[in-house]
């Protein structure tokens, strides 16, 4: 019988003037950035966690603390290849990912590919193994409000190799 094994994450950011917005380390073209100790790419820090949660490893928030200036303004991109590196070392192989990110605006879908791309790539998966999709709240919420992005993501891992 198969060892997997299937984590959630989830998270949220607000926006901010004055910072790039970066969504699955795809810099967007947008009014407004997201406030973090990191680039707060909201989708990559959902993956991280979905990804640690399945593998029974720590959270994003305790393998990459906000009071460890080393990760000041850090591409979130560079904290997703140290989770596979992780990964790795215990013989956990991505089975896939599956992420909403959750926002009035920007429009999500123009840049679907391109973020599963690098997400995939930095994974060292195909990237159909990677889904997102974006969702709005109708204007409801926060979201709705547009004062920032939500994002959860479910990934399901294969211990001991594939």
């Amino acid at each position: 019988m198969a060892n997997l094994r299937i984590g959630n994450g989830f998270d949220v950011h607000q926006f901010v003037t004055g910072r790039d917005l970066v969504l699955g380390g795809k810099k967007i073209e947008f009014r407004f950035g997201l406030q973090g100790h990191s680039d707060a790419d909201v989708l990559i820090h959902a993956v991280i966690d979905s990804l640690l949660g399945a593998a029974g490893l720590m959270d994003i928030g305790r393998m990459f603390p906000d009071t460890d200036r080393s990760y000041k303004d850090i591409s979130s991109m560079v904290l997703l290849g140290k989770v596979r590196e992780s990964l790795e070392a215990i013989s956990a192989d991505i089975v896939n990912i599956d992420a909403i990110v959750i926002c009035q605006e920007p429009k999500i879908s123009p840049h679907i590919d391109e973020m599963r791309n690098n997400i995939s790539a930095e994974l060292h998966i195909e990237s159909t193994r990677v889904n997102i999709k974006g969702k709005t709240t109708e204007g409801l919420g926060f979201t709705g409000r547009g004062e920032g992005i939500a994002c959860y993501s479910v990934a399901l891992l294969q211990m001991g190799g594939l």
